[in-house]
């Protein structure tokens, strides 16, 4: 199924929800269970299969197959033997979203053939994803703090302990995140936050939500599932957040251009701001 340049049009996929869940594509007992906790299942071709056994998980995509409204294909870097034979394999599915892994290139995502999402995770990628993220096909970003330090020779992304900011992340990975969050939002594309690797550190997971929406993250990726719940209460919006939202637009309709509304000045962008938040309150599945 061949859907290149499909984000220029009407039918470009987007993510019914924000909490994207990684699952091994050699795990087909896990499929359905993934898909039943998150919005999203990412169907993982790459880190999460061993080299030997991944011709076992294509198979195994075309043999359980799942909505492919709510399903992400993770492929092979495109230097590998193993990108063009996931997809060969992802042509005899349903599945029309992939996510390009290590992309470094515009062509390494047009190439594909789908509507993808380009993986951000190297220190190349890093600086083309301005070039990357204007692919005819390509539908968002995402990043990834882990491969793109290995790529800079370095030994971890975020503050350990004894360190200030301890689990934070580090400058680089900072300023990668920020530049993915723009790239995505120049060239009209979503933009997916990467996983939280310290499972047990919720409340680390819930502060990188909350800074994901201030800045128009679309969704985040989660590698367990105890991480979605958490993920959808930081996109959803709370009672306050509506409230403020609704009656900002119903005053504008009043008020056309710039107006005071309870001590504060309401313009364009927050405006926008204001339709954004409404948004979430249906991305955000309960």
């Amino acid at each position: 199924m061949s859907i290149a340049g499909a984000s220029t049009g009407v039918n470009a996929w987007l993510p019914p929800g924000p909490a994207l869940l990684f699952c091994p594509a050699d795990r087909p007992d896990r499929y359905a269970k993934a898909l039943d906790r998150a919005d999203v299942v990412i169907l993982d071709l790459e880190d999460a299969v061993a080299p030997e056994d991944r011709q076992a998980a294509r198979d195994a995509l075309a043999a359980n197959p799942l909505d492919p409204d709510r399903v992400i294909v993770r492929i092979n870097p495109p230097s590998t033997g193993d990108h063009r034979r996931d997809l060969a394999a992802i042509a005899d599915t349903d599945y029309r979203v992939v996510m390009v892994a290590k992309a470094e290139t515009p062509e390494s995502v047009t190439a594909t053939g789908f509507q993808s999402i380009a993986l951000i995770e190297t220190p190349l990628g890093a600086v083309r994803a301005n070039e990357i993220a204007d692919a005819a096909n390509c539908i968002g970003l995402m990043w990834g703090a882990e491969d793109l330090i290995a790529g800079l020779g370095g030994k971890s992304s975020r503050f350990g302990a004894g360190e200030q900011r301890r689990g934070t992340y580090r400058d680089v990975a900072r300023h990668v995140r920020a530049s993915v969050r723009l790239a995505a939002a120049a060239y009209g594309r979503f933009a997916i936050d990467a996983v939280h690797l310290d499972i047990g550190d919720v409340d680390g997971l819930a502060a990188e939500v909350r800074d994901a929406v201030a800045l128009g993250f679309t969704a985040t990726a989660a590698i367990h599932p105890s991480q979605v719940e958490t993920i959808r209460s930081g996109y959803r919006p709370d009672a306050d957040e509506i409230a403020w939202a609704r009656e900002i637009l119903a005053a504008a309709h009043d008020a056309p251009g710039v107006f005071s509304l309870n001590g504060q000045m309401i313009d364009g962008p927050v405006l926008r701001q204001a339709e954004s938040v409404l948004a979430r309150i249906s991305d955000a599945v309960s």
